[in-house]
C-alpha cells in the first residue's frame, strides 16, 4: 500500500471522528446557504418564497449529479492509494477534475434550455414561472464552476483530506453568507436584485470555492496537471470514474427527483403547503448535516483500506457509522417533533405555512434514521465498486415506496400523505441499505479470509 494511503492505519473510529468532523462542518457551511437563502427570499415575499420551493429540489438533483461525480474520483483514487499505486491514483484525479467541468458544462446548457417545461412539468403556476426565470438562467450558466469543485473535493476526499475538503465548502459558504444580504434585498446604498441576487451570490461563491481548492490541491503530493495524461491511455481512468461516477451520480440524483414529484404532488394542496414543505424540507437539510458529513467520509476510509485488502476495517468502519446514524437520527428527531412551530417561526409569519411546516416536521422527522443509514450504506458501497447496488437501493426507496404511498394516500389524507410517504420510504431505504452493506462487506472478508 503507499504511505499517502493514511486510513489504512490507525483506529478506526479515530478516522471516523477525524475524517467525519470537518465534513460535518463543510456540509453545515453549505447547507447553511439554502436556509440563508429562504430567509432574504422570503423578505421578498410570499411567492418568491414558493418559487425557490420549486427551485430547492432541482438544485437539489443538479447538486447531486454532481456528487455522484465527487464520489466517483474519491473511490478510484482512494482505492488506487490502498493499492500502492500513486501514479493511478494522479492521472485519475486529473481525469475526474477534467471529466467533471465537461459534465457541467453539459448539464448546465440541458438545463438552460428546459427551464420552463421542467418547472411547468412540477405544477409551477404562471405567477412563480417569472421569478424561477430569473434565477434558473445564470444559475444553469454557473453549473461548470459548481461541477469543478466538485470534482476538486472528490481529489482531497480519496487522499483522507477532510480538513482541506471542508475548507473549501466554508469559503463557498462564507461568500454567500455575505453577498445575500446585499445582493437579495440590498445593503450599503445597493437596492438589490431580488432572487437574480440569489443566483449570482451562489455563482461568485463556486468561482471562490474553486480557487481555494486548486490552492489546497496544490499542497498534497497529487498533483493537478493534465499533462500526466498524455502518454497513457483515458481508457482506464474514464472506466474506472465512470463505473461509480455513473450510479452513484443516478442514486443521488433519485431522491430530489422523489422530492420534485413530491413538491409538484404538494403543489396541488395550495401555495402555503408548497412553502411550508419548502421551507421544512431545508431545516431538514440541515439537520441531517452530520449524517451527510458521515456519508462523506466513510467512502475514503473504507476505500483506502478495500484497497489495501483490509477488509475487516472496512466492515467496522460501516458498523460504527451505522450505530452513529440511528443515535442522531432518533435525537434530531426528538427535538424537530416538539419544536417545528418554534423552527417555522424563522422562515415565516403565515400561520397556514407555519402550520404545515410543524405537520411535515411531525411526521417525516422519525425517518431520519433510516436516511442516514441508507447515504452511509450508498457511500460504503461506492467506496467498494459496488454503485449499482446504491442505485439499486436509491431506486426502490423512491419508486417502490415513496411515490406509490403519495400518489395512492393523497386524496384522502392530503399533504399528510406526502409527509406518511417520505417516512415510510427512510425507513425502508435504511432497513434495506444495513442489510445490503452487510452481506457485501461480509461476502469478501469470508471469501479472501480475512
Amino acid at each position: 500500500m503507499s504511505e499517502n494511503a493514511k486510513l489504512t492505519r490507525g483506529s478506526i473510529p479515530g478516522h471516523l471522528v477525524s475524517q467525519t468532523l470537518p465534513m460535518i462542518i463543510g456540509v453545515a457551511a453549505m447547507m447553511s446557504i439554502g436556509l440563508v437563502d429562504a430567509y432574504f427570499i422570503g423578505q421578498l415575499g410570499p411567492e418568491q418564497l414558493a418559487a425557490v420551493s420549486f427551485i430547492f429540489p432541482i438544485g437539489t438533483a443538479l447538486g447531486s449529479l454532481g456528487v455522484g461525480v465527487m464520489v466517483g474520483i474519491n473511490s478510484v483514487v482512494a482505492r488506487a492509494l490502498g493499492e500502492g499505486d500513486d501514479a493511478k491514483a494522479e492521472r485519475r484525479a486529473n481525469f475526474g477534475v477534467m471529466f467533471a467541468v465537461v459534465c457541467g458544462l453539459a448539464l448546465g446548457l440541458l438545463l438552460f434550455a428546459l427551464i420552463d417545461p421542467l418547472f411547468r412539468l412540477m405544477n409551477a403556476d404562471d405567477a412563480l414561472m417569472p421569478y424561477i426565470r430569473t434565477y434558473m438562467g445564470p444559475y444553469a450558466l454557473g453549473l461548470p464552476l459548481l461541477l469543478a469543485n466538485m470534482g476538486m473535493n472528490g481529489v482531497l476526499r480519496g487522499q483522507g483530506e477532510a480538513r482541506k475538503t471542508s475548507y473549501v465548502s466554508i469559503t463557498y459558504a462564507l461568500a454567500n453568507w455575505i453577498l445575500d444580504p446585499i445582493l437579495i434585498t440590498g445593503a450599503f446604498g445597493f437596492e438589490g436584485l431580488g432572487i437574480l441576487g440569489a443566483a449570482y451570490a451562489s455563482i461568485i461563491g463556486w468561482a471562490i470555492g474553486m480557487g481555494v481548492a486548486v490552492f489546497l490541491i496544490r499542497r498534497t503530493f497529487i498533483r493537478l496537471n493534465p499533462m500526466v495524461l498524455r502518454n497513457c491511455s483515458l481508457v482506464d481512468p474514464a472506466v474506472s470514474i465512470m463505473r461509480v461516477a455513473g450510479p452513484a451520480a443516478f442514486s443521488n440524483a433519485i431522491n430530489p427527483i422523489g422530492l420534485s414529484i413530491l413538491t409538484a404532488l404538494v403543489a396541488i394542496e395550495g401555495q402555503a403547503a408548497v412553502a411550508g414543505f419548502g421551507a421544512a424540507g431545508r431545516l431538514q437539510s440541515f439537520a441531517v448535516v452530520p449524517l451527510l458529513g458521515l456519508s462523506g467520509a466513510i467512502g475514503g476510509i473504507v476505500g483506502q483500506n478495500w484497497g489495501a485488502k483490509q477488509y475487516g476495517r472496512a466492515r467496522q468502519a460501516a458498523l460504527y457509522a451505522s450505530l452513529f446514524c440511528i443515535g442522531w437520527g432518533l435525537a434530531i428527531a426528538v427535538i424537530l417533533f416538539a419544536a417545528g412551530e418554534w423552527f417555522a417561526d424563522f422562515f415565516t409569519t403565515d400561520p397556514a405555512v407555519i402550520e404545515q411546516f410543524a405537520r411535515y416536521l411531525t411526521i417525516a422527522a422519525w425517518g431520519y434514521a433510516g436516511f442516514g443509514l441508507l447515504i452511509v450504506g450508498n457511500g460504503a458501497l461506492n467506496a467498494v465498486d459496488k454503485s449499482g447496488y446504491a442505485l439499486v437501493q436509491s431506486a426502490a426507496r423512491v419508486f417502490l415506496v415513496m411515490l406509490p404511498i403519495a400518489w395512492l394516500l393523497r386524496g384522502a389524507w392530503g399533504a399528510d400523505a406526502i409527509y406518511a410517504a417520505e417516512l415510510a420510504a427512510n425507513l425502508f431505504g435504511g432497513a434495506l441499505a444495513a442489510l445490503v452493506v452487510w452481506q457485501v462487506l461480509r461476502r469478501r472478508q469470508e471469501d479472501e479470509g480475512a
